[in-house]
């Protein structure tokens, strides 16, 4: 044991970042604009109608978009919800 009373274990755990995840929705031609908006400011904390509507654009023009990043478990969460709401989602991408 080092002198500050830390295993080598504990520090490796305190060295390995938490795994990260990063939620994609991919475009379709069977949801709305609107539904989209909705589906993003419901579900994603903190979205603002506003900012639903320009990931919305993104998604329609460039055929995706990242929607939320974060800790890999909430980024789970919100993919399943996203998914089960009817947007086309992109594997959960581990970042």
């Amino acid at each position: 044991m080092g002198s500050s009373g830390q295993t080598l274990l504990d520090r490796q755990r305190l060295q390995v970042p938490y795994p990260q995840g990063r939620v994609i929705v991919l475009d379709d031609d069977h949801n709305t604009f609107q539904h989209v908006v909705e589906v993003l400011v419901r579900h994603i904390p903190g979205m603002t109608p506003d900012r639903a509507w320009e990931l919305a654009h993104q998604i329609d023009g460039q055929g995706s978009a990242v929607v939320w990043s974060g800790p890999l478990e909430q980024a789970e969460l919100y993919h399943q919800q996203l998914g089960a709401e009817g947007l086309t989602m992109a594997p959960l991408e581990r970042c």
